[in-house]
């Protein structure tokens, strides 16, 4: 089964109110198994708009990529998100 990986573009407008985002949201990563494969670190943008910060993340399958975003503990991490960033998220499927 092919893993599953969020892609996500984020610029974070509110630096002191991120980290309740982040502390809401990881039972939901732990709980899925996610594993951060970049976080933030140095991006080169080549073509097209970019953020200021670019997150992947593995999961084991795109189901638990979906599952771990509909979950109720990352859901409610979304309601805090939304006040302090824009961000973009797709998921896609790894290849095999």
């Amino acid at each position: 089964m092919p893993k599953g990986y969020w892609i996500a573009r984020v610029d974070i407008e509110d630096t002191d109110g991120y980290p309740a985002y982040v502390s809401t949201a990881k039972p939901a990563f732990e709980r899925y198994s996610a594993k951060f494969l970049a976080r933030g670190g140095e991006a080169h943008s080549l073509e097209g708009e970019n953020r200021a910060r670019n997150v992947i993340i593995e999961f084991p399958s795109v189901q638990a990529a979906l599952d771990c975003y509909n979950s109720d503990e990352y859901q409610a991490a979304v309601k805090i998100r939304q006040s302090v960033a824009q961000w973009e998220l797709l998921i896609v499927e790894g290849a095999e």
